[in-house]
């Protein structure tokens, strides 16, 4: 009994792993995105021009007095827009323009877990994103930030 036992899990293991290695390996890091980072201390001026940068204006205007602090010369800042849910966009520190995330992210279970639903570095464009974007699906996300948009690189769905 103990030696099928053993032979079972032996064969699932050599089966199944390879899966769920293969999401692990295949993840991208925050070195194959590296940025210079631009050292500007002082505030922008945001180019306020769409309807939601109109709508969160005071949130656009607090971070941009806050330093770069990813993707080289871009401060990402996020709110909360819901129980536990957020809002990101991406400020350019040198011109002014703003990228919102197309998407709300949400249950994480950051407190659970400690992992926070947005991971980024300054002198990466890599975005790390756990939990649900705009509460369908839920994985962890990576987005490379290039061109003034969040473009998707890989995921790992739950």
């Amino acid at each position: 009994m103990r030696a099928t036992l053993k032979l079972t899990a032996s064969v699932a293991y050599l089966i199944l792993a390879p899966y769920s290695v293969q999401g692990i390996a295949a993840a991208p890091s925050f070195d194959e995105f590296r940025e210079p980072i631009i050292r500007l201390n002082s505030s922008v001026k945001p180019r306020i021009v769409s309807s939601q940068d109109r709508e969160f204006k005071t949130k656009i205007i607090e971070a941009s007095k806050l330093n770069v602090n990813f993707a080289g010369h871009y401060i990402l800042s996020s709110f909360g827009c819901g129980a536990s849910c957020v809002m990101s966009f991406a400020l350019d520190k040198e011109s002014g323009e703003i990228t919102w995330l197309p998407f709300t992210v949400c249950c994480s279970e950051s407190v659970e877990t400690g992992v926070e639903p947005l991971a980024f570095k300054k002198d990466s464009r890599l975005l790390v994103i756990t939990g649900s974007r705009d509460e369908q699906g839920k994985g962890i996300y990576y987005y490379e930030f290039k061109h003034g948009q969040f473009i998707s690189v890989h995921q790992v769905e739950r």
